[in-house]
């Protein structure tokens, strides 16, 4: 599902990384990591990891290693320094840097969030009656990150009345936050003291309690809910999850009837419910857990509905009473269809919105709850879009609001009438400069190995010439059943303005196509998912939308394992390839338990303390399965402060591939030492390294 900077004698510097003295012109040499063998045994397999120190975070030696590989970094990418500001000013260029949100309405306010010109972070406000109102700053993030070199911030999280707002701000990158409460009518931050915490925040109806949940300091498994008392200054442990294959999360409707709080693996669900109207009840069982039983509560205000795979594979929709909640009291509202994959819903006052998947489309049905078996589907206004609901703040609300895009139409934010189902688009994001007509896309359906068809969405130049000439780059991850939906970037049209074609791959181990391709990329069928990249990648390439000799390959996180799976597999198919926080030293991962997810994860990587799963794993477990070969050019990114993928993995593996490697192509590890997962959290900032990443492409697909 993450800031050290250290003044080093010398000496510690060479015990560790050896470089040499570099002249104006001459490249640098790349650093080479001390070897220190660490002998691992596991069902008679015996891996000598060579570089296991380097997980040793306090050690002035790991962190004198990861200033080298970025001195390294920072001399190979020097001569294309003024590329790499160009790419950010074309970025820079295609925002409107002062900007806004469309109003969202909840009891008297409008809450929206905005932007300013040369500021790295956004503001949030209210206005009081009516969009034109007087505004009321809640929330300045740029405050907030005065002094600072991380920021993220969950925005405000209001009291029923309106009168006070919970906010939570996370200033190292690792998701640990701490919980602010602010009385909006003196403008006063009330004596709270939560640090260390989850972000989310649910108010109770008195507004004077609201419910948080705290993280392990180690396994950052979210494991225990507590209810704070804004009189008393205390808080209470209401629920905690002793099961470390599982985490919890809390949630709410838009009816505030119901606390939600869920319990979660891979494969298995529970919830538990508070009424928000009686803060100091205890949590009651809504379905006691049954392993394969995935189920979701959606607070309907006179009762719960549940979206659940009880005996529906991709999902459906169910009804039960408030005091009736076992599974035997469940009855269908929407059932279950093979072809359709029930994705999520909004619960109003009269009516039901649900988001389906039909050929891996998002699609949208707006239900009378009256009557709830005569839909209306809401049109699309393209062949291949991404669709969020989002921005719904009041129960009773006549409206609908929902956002769209796709790979050449920027974010539409669009209201229904749920009752005339007439359809206001309220906001087209606006991109400067940008003419969509400039510019194609394509889906189509590429045929893997074992027959299986998998969707490809493709952007382009419209007038772009599929002769093979063209740079490629692929980008994937297929992993916990998240679909890659096709979302709009601003940034990639650097690219394809220089010519590339990109293609966004829905290969298995999502859930683009429903719950059987998810399972036919998990666990012990997870090479389909590597080889469907691979597949589709020559396919791509056969059909003339890349050049053979440089095709790239792109993915993070779990999509990084990916990169490091199909670079073992064929390390002859790519000119280069980006890793992001890459995922990529598995069964080490997997085999440690006071690793943060590791146990959460068994249902998905498989267990390797099972010998079964163990040799499955060790099959494509990139770090494990680096051999000597041509590598493809490389660059890997990663977080000091990573918390879902740490950063040794990303830093054993460079080191071990530069060993390896037969040619004298590309391997770059560029560590930020300031954040986690999601990189640098300024706006601004966040362009900047997306410019890096394109300067190295463009390097490396020069002719």
């Amino acid at each position: 599902m993450r800031r050290f900077l250290f003044v080093l004698p010398f000496a510690a510097l060479l015990s560790c990384v050896h470089t040499q003295r570099q002249t104006a012109s001459a490249p640098p040499d790349a650093p080479v990591a001390e070897k220190i063998p660490h002998r691992m045994e596991k069902f008679g397999d015996v891996r000598i990891d060579d570089y296991f120190w380097l997980k040793e975070r306090e050690n002035p030696k790991v962190i004198s290693y990861l200033k080298a590989e970025n001195d390294y970094v920072e001399g190979v990418m020097k001569p294309t320094a003024a590329r790499r500001e160009k790419l950010f000013q074309e970025m820079k260029a295609r925002i409107k840097e002062e900007d806004s949100t469309v109003p969202m309405k909840k009891g008297g306010y409008f809450y929206y969030r905005r932007t300013m010109t040369g500021k790295q972070y956004a503001l949030y406000a209210r206005r009081a009656g009516s969009p034109a109102g007087p505004e009321q700053v809640l929330i300045d993030e740029n405050k907030l990150a005065e002094g600072k070199k991380f920021l993220s911030c969950s925005g405000p999280q209001m009291s029923p009345d309106q009168n006070l707002m919970a906010f939570a701000c996370d200033h190292s990158g690792r998701r640990f936050y701490e919980i602010r409460v602010r009385d909006l009518r003196t403008g006063r931050d009330l004596p709270v003291d939560i640090k260390d915490v989850s972000a989310r925040v649910v108010w109770a109806n008195d507004n004077r309690h609201f419910f948080y949940v705290k993280q392990h300091p180690e396994t950052l498994r979210t494991q225990w809910v507590y209810r704070y008392d804004l009189q008393t200054g205390q808080s209470t442990l209401i629920d905690e999850e002793k099961d470390p294959t599982f985490a919890v999360f809390i949630d709410q409707g838009l009816a505030r009837k119901q606390l939600l709080i869920g319990s979660f693996s891979t494969m298995t669900t529970e919830y538990r419910t508070v009424p928000l109207d009686q803060p100091l009840a205890k949590p009651r069982v809504f379905q006691p857990r049954e392993r394969g039983l995935r189920y979701s509560v959606l607070d309907g205000g006179d009762r719960f509905f549940v979206i659940t795979n009880w005996r529906a594979k991709n999902n459906r929709l169910m009804e039960t009473p408030f005091d009736r909640t076992a599974k035997k009291n469940w009855k269908d509202v929407i059932p279950a269809r093979p072809d359709v994959f029930f994705d999520e819903a909004e619960v109003f006052k009269d009516h039901l919105v649900v988001k389906e998947r039909r050929q891996g489309q998002d699609q949208l049905h707006i239900y009378d709850r009256a009557r709830p078996r005569d839909p209306y589907a809401v049109p699309l206004l393209d062949p291949s879009v991404m669709i969020s609901i989002g921005g719904n703040g009041e129960y009773d609300s006549p409206f609908l609001r929902y956002d769209y895009e796709s790979l050449r139409q920027p974010d539409t934010t669009i209201d229904v009438d749920l009752r005339t189902h007439e359809s206001h688009v309220r906001k087209v994001k606006e991109v400067p400069g940008f003419n969509p007509g400039l510019y194609r896309t394509e889906k189509i359906w590429i045929t893997v190995r074992d027959g299986t068809r998998v969707p490809v969405d493709l952007l382009m130049k419209a007038g772009q010439r599929l002769d093979g000439s063209a740079p490629l780059l692929v980008y994937g991850y297929g992993s916990y059943g998240l679909s890659l939906d096709p979302w709009f970037s601003p940034g990639i049209f650097n690219l394809i303005d220089r010519g590339w074609v990109y293609a966004l791959t829905h290969i298995r181990g999502g859930r683009e196509l429903g719950e059987a391709w998810y399972e036919n990329g998990r666990t012990g069928k997870k090479l389909n998912t590597f080889n469907d990249f691979i597949d589709v990648t020559e396919d791509l390439a056969r059909r003339g939308y890349g050049d053979r000799d440089r095709i790239f390959a792109r993915g993070g996180s779990a999509g990084g394992l990916l990169m490091g799976a199909v670079m073992n597999m064929r390390p002859d198919l790519y000119r280069g390839v980006v890793a992001e926080v890459p995922f990529v030293d598995v069964i080490t991962t997997m085999l440690d338990d006071s690793i943060p997810l590791t146990t959460g994860e068994y249902d998905e990587w498989g267990n390797p303390n099972r010998k079964a799963d163990y040799g499955y794993i060790r099959r494509y477990s990139p770090y494990d399965n680096l051999k000597a070969a041509a590598y493809p050019n490389l660059l890997v990114t990663t977080g000091l402060h990573d918390s879902q993928v740490q950063y040794w993995e990303p830093a054993k593996w460079v080191a071990k591939l530069r060993t390896l490697r037969t040619n004298d192509r590309l391997t770059l590890l560029k560590t930020d030492m300031t954040s986690g997962h999601g990189g640098a959290s300024g706006r601004y900032d966040v362009m900047k390294d997306e410019a890096f990443v394109q300067d190295f492409l463009l390097l490396m697909g020069e002719k």
